[in-house]
C-alpha cells in the first residue's frame, strides 16, 4: 500500500512539474482571427448569409429544371407550390451549407393520399429532407417518409410537427459527399436537422441520392449543385430561406 501511495504521489509531482514548465501562452492560438458575423434577429439571416427567398424580389434566384422562370405563386413574403408546375432549384450551386427554411402545409382537406402536405428539400438536388403533414400522427405514412425524415433512409428521432397551416422551421447542417480523384466514394454526405428547434437528425450518414423504389447508391457528381424544393401536388408554402456556406 505504501508503495502505491508513493508512486501516485510521484505521478502527481511529475504532472505538476510539467505543467509549470509549459507557459499558458504556449497553447494560445493567435494565428487566424475568426471572421466577424452579426447574428440575425427573430430567425432572420446573419450578416454573412445568402438570402435565397424573402419575397418576390428573390424569385430571380430560382428556376425550374429546364431553366424557365418559376411558376409557383408569390404573395408577400410567401412562396407557394403550384401543383403540376414541377420542382424549382436555385440558380447558384452549393456544397457544405447551414440552411434555415420555414414551411407550412395547407389545409389537409385539400390533399388526398400521399400528397398530404408533401414536399421536400433536396440538398444538391439529390438528398431529400422530407416535408409532410404529420401533426400528432393524425395522418400516417411510413416513418422514414414522414416530416423530418431523410426520405426512405432515416426516420426522425422524434415527431416535432406543428398543426397544419402553421409555420414550421428546419435548421440544417449539410455536409456534401466527397469523391476521390478516380470518382470513387471517399466520404458520404452527412446531415444534422433541427425541426422547430428540436434535434431530429444527428450527423447521420446519408446512404445516397433519394430513390422512391430500390436502394440508394452514390454516383459521382460535382462538389456543388443547386438546392431543390420539391413540387408534389400539394400547396406547401415557404418563406425566410437563407443559408451559409462553410
Amino acid at each position: 500500500m505504501k508503495t502505491i501511495y508513493l508512486f501516485t504521489a510521484f505521478l502527481f509531482f511529475t504532472y505538476a512539474v510539467q505543467a509549470q514548465e509549459i507557459k499558458p501562452e504556449a497553447t494560445e492560438d493567435w494565428s487566424t482571427q475568426p471572421p466577424q458575423v452579426t447574428p440575425g434577429k427573430n430567425a432572420g439571416p446573419p450578416s454573412d448569409a445568402i438570402v435565397l427567398f424573402a419575397g418576390e424580389k428573390d424569385l430571380g434566384k430560382w428556376e425550374h429544371a429546364d431553366s424557365s422562370a418559376v411558376k409557383w405563386t408569390v404573395k408577400g413574403n410567401e412562396l407557394t407550390v403550384t401543383p403540376k408546375a414541377k420542382d424549382i432549384r436555385t440558380k447558384q450551386a452549393f456544397g457544405n451549407i447551414q440552411l434555415h427554411i420555414e414551411w407550412k402545409t395547407p389545409d389537409p382537406r385539400e390533399d388526398r393520399g400521399n400528397s398530404r402536405g408533401n414536399s421536400g428539400v433536396l440538398f444538391m438536388g439529390l438528398y431529400e429532407l422530407q416535408i409532410y403533414e404529420n401533426y400528432q400522427y393524425l395522418h400516417k405514412i411510413y416513418y422514414n417518409g414522414q416530416a423530418g425524415s431523410i426520405y426512405k433512409q432515416y426516420a426522425p428521432l422524434v415527431n416535432a410537427c406543428l398543426p397544419p397551416q402553421t409555420w414550421q422551421t428546419f435548421d440544417v447542417v449539410f455536409e456534401a459527399p466527397v469523391f476521390n480523384t478516380d470518382r470513387s466514394m471517399k466520404t458520404p454526405a452527412y446531415i444534422t436537422v433541427f425541426h422547430n428547434g428540436v434535434l431530429i437528425q444527428y450527423h447521420v450518414a446519408i446512404k445516397g441520392p433519394m430513390v422512391y423504389a430500390g436502394y440508394p447508391e452514390y454516383q459521382y457528381h460535382e462538389n456543388k449543385l443547386p438546392l431543390v424544393l420539391q413540387e408534389h401536388n400539394s400547396r406547401v408554402s415557404f418563406r425566410n430561406i437563407w443559408l451559409r456556406e462553410f
